[in-house]
């Protein structure tokens, strides 16, 4: 069946699992799904979490991008929730026992581990249609991509997800708002945010273990 893929992601969350515990990472994962099935809509569905993240299937290019869009909308409203990342594909694959198998989950997972914290990446049908929309979309060229033969087209999809007020906690990578941080330390003329006033302890008694990031 053909069908767009996207794999969305927790920026940083290893260094949050290892900074605020493990109850705390279950209970954002928790509301990771929460928003991912809110912002599907009717337009597709929720195939599996992989640890920090889900690999969602959407019906078209169009409804992947108006997915994308609500995702990055309500993760970025949401205070405290780390930078998202994401990659999207639409190809043909085949489903067995709930899952999917073929290149085309494969090209999506690999354009998503080629993003970076806050970057939506998808390949030509998916630029096509953010176009359409009125999204900006950066043509970032021919890519290799690991263990795939061929290299991919690729491209950044300009949806909005920091606000201007966000910093990033350099301890456990939570997006933290400035006007409500728990902390704020300033080095080398740099100032640095924190979540937490145990991350501003962290950061404090080894400084050069969390920069840069």
């Amino acid at each position: 069946m053909n069908t767009t893929f996207c794999f969305v992601d927790l920026e940083g969350f290893s260094a949050l699992t290892e900074t605020h515990g493990d109850q705390a990472a279950a209970d954002l994962v928790e509301r990771f799904v929460v928003l991912v099935e809110a912002a599907l809509r009717d337009t597709g569905r929720l195939v599996k979490t992989i640890g920090d993240a889900v690999l969602v299937t959407i019906v078209s290019p169009d409804h992947a991008v108006g997915f994308m869009q609500r995702l990055c909308t309500t993760a970025a409203a949401e205070a405290g929730f780390p930078v998202l990342r994401a990659g999207l594909h639409h190809g043909e694959a085949i489903e067995r026992g709930g899952d999917f198998f073929g290149s085309a989950v494969n090209i999506a997972a690999r354009v998503t581990a080629h993003a970076g914290g806050g970057q939506v990446l998808a390949t030509e049908r998916l630029a096509e249609a953010a176009r359409l929309q009125g999204i900006e979309v950066t043509d970032l060229g021919t890519v290799a991509l690991r263990n795939l033969l061929e290299p991919v087209r690729i491209f950044a999809l300009g949806f909005l997800e920091n606000r201007g007020d966000d910093a990033i906690d350099p301890v456990c990578r939570m997006r933290v708002s400035r006007a409500h941080a728990a902390g704020r330390l300033r080095l080398n003329d740099t100032d640095y945010w924190f979540c937490s006033l145990d991350c501003v302890a962290r950061f404090a008694d080894k400084p050069a273990a969390y920069r840069p990031r």
